[in-house]
């Protein structure tokens, strides 16, 4: 152990010199030196890229300055002319009241900003979108890419925009159609949305119409009347003075001439009641009565008819006073209890079954006139060879027998329908 500690005590570490660092420090230096030369010669030479690219462009505008001032047309494939009609192309005229057309290509909640090739864009305000009240352009079925005709009503004089309307042209469409169903005499569905002393408001075709009280046939009252819809005919179309005056009376006058007694009728099951069902009939309601919706017993009227069906129906009787209507489908089976069992076989052979049917009163009704010829002869009718009085025809007038009692067409029915009343 002694022997190594004076191995190593006899070691000696030579001084550090000075110049050595010096040196050592100076090769380090040498290198980053070189690396600033470098990046300076690279700024030098994309400084002068720059320089050359810019005289380029300065040459280049020089040109076409030069050729814009003595040659400003050469290389262009259209004349002046030709750009001065093509504006003229696109040019239209904005005063109120001209129509353009346009395309939706934006929305909102309080309208669409639509472009008509204009020096700006157009607005048309969700007021004007439509002749009913709407609170969103999509209502109205508006949307972004709709191409439509719009009329101007406006100008927006803080941007100098035009207003648009697609109401007014609506309007003009509806007066014109309405023109054309009073020509045609036709009855038309109005729902009553107000009134006053003199009558009721209805709407009809998106106009608001007057019904006076004494073009109603009923004798119910506005507030009774108020949300339901009346059958309606036109009186009075006039645009100019916007009036539009309409008539319930005449609606169901010439809906009950139709009514002949006998006569098939197509109606919509409004509502059910112990005693039988309200049937609609072209704006009048009639009673099918329990004891007439088949031969065969119904104990649930529930179980054969419900709200909102759709049937056939013959008129028994009609009371023009009392406005009454009986109805019937009994008489239109063609076999007893098909109401039942079979109901579209009655829809089918509706029309079929009531033909055979006014033939068999038709003939009973000559035949008791045939009787009150023996003790009237001197009324001076005559049988045919048919056993037919007169020119007795087979549709019955609108007044006649009330047909409610009448034996069906099979002679067999006669007894089973006796069984089941």
């Amino acid at each position: 152990m002694a022997s190594l500690a004076q191995q190593f005590a006899g070691l000696r570490c030579p001084p550090i010199s000075i110049s050595r660092l010096t040196e050592r420090a100076a090769t380090f230096s040498k290198p980053k030196r070189a690396a600033n030369f470098v990046v300076t010669a690279k700024a030098v030479a994309i400084s002068n890229a720059q320089t050359k690219e810019r005289e380029k462009l300065k040459q280049l505008f020089e040109e076409a300055y030069e050729r814009c001032r003595t040659a400003p047309m050469e290389g262009v494939s259209f004349t002046l002319e030709d750009f001065h009609s093509s504006l003229d192309a696109y040019d239209f005229n904005s005063e109120i009241g001209t129509r353009v057309k346009g395309t939706i290509f934006m929305t909102d909640n309080n309208g669409a900003l639509v472009d008509i090739t204009a020096k700006s864009s157009a607005y048309l305000p969700v007021q004007e979108a439509s002749i009913h009240r709407i609170k969103r352009p999509e209502e109205a079925g508006i949307f972004p890419g709709m191409r439509e005709e719009f009329v101007i009503i406006g100008e927006n004089e803080a941007d100098d925009s035009l207003i648009l309307s697609l109401r007014s042209i609506q309007y003009e469409l509806v007066w014109e159609r309405c023109r054309q169903l009073q020509a045609e005499d036709v009855t038309v569905k109005g729902k009553v949305v107000g009134g006053n002393k003199g009558g009721l408001v209805a709407v009809v075709e998106g106009l608001r119409g007057f019904v006076p009280f004494s073009q109603i046939s009923s004798k119910s009252t506005a507030e009774e009347l108020l949300d339901k819809e009346l059958p309606l005919k036109f009186v009075d179309v006039d645009e100019e003075q916007s009036r539009l005056i309409l008539s319930n009376r005449k609606a169901m006058a010439d809906s009950q001439a139709q009514l002949g007694i006998g006569s098939v009728v197509t109606g919509t099951v409004q509502s059910l009641k112990p005693y039988g069902a309200f049937i609609d009939i072209g704006g009048i309601n009639g009673l099918l009565h329990v004891s007439q919706i088949s031969h065969d017993r119904v104990s649930d009227i529930a179980t054969v008819l419900q709200p909102g069906d759709t049937l056939k129906v013959m008129i028994l009787s009609h009371d023009r006073e009392r406005g009454r209507v009986s109805l019937s489908t009994k008489k239109l089976e063609p076999t007893p209890g098909d109401m039942i069992r079979n109901p579209k076989l009655v829809f089918e052979k509706a029309e079929e079954m009531a033909q055979t049917f006014r033939q068999r009163i038709a003939q009973a009704e000559a035949m008791a006139r045939a009787d009150m010829l023996r003790f009237q002869p001197e009324s001076g009718l005559t049988l045919s060879s048919d056993g037919i009085l007169g020119p007795l025809n087979s549709d019955l007038p609108a007044e006649g027998l009330d047909l409610s009692d009448a034996p069906p067409a099979d002679e067999s029915d006669g007894i089973s329908e006796k069984e089941s009343d």
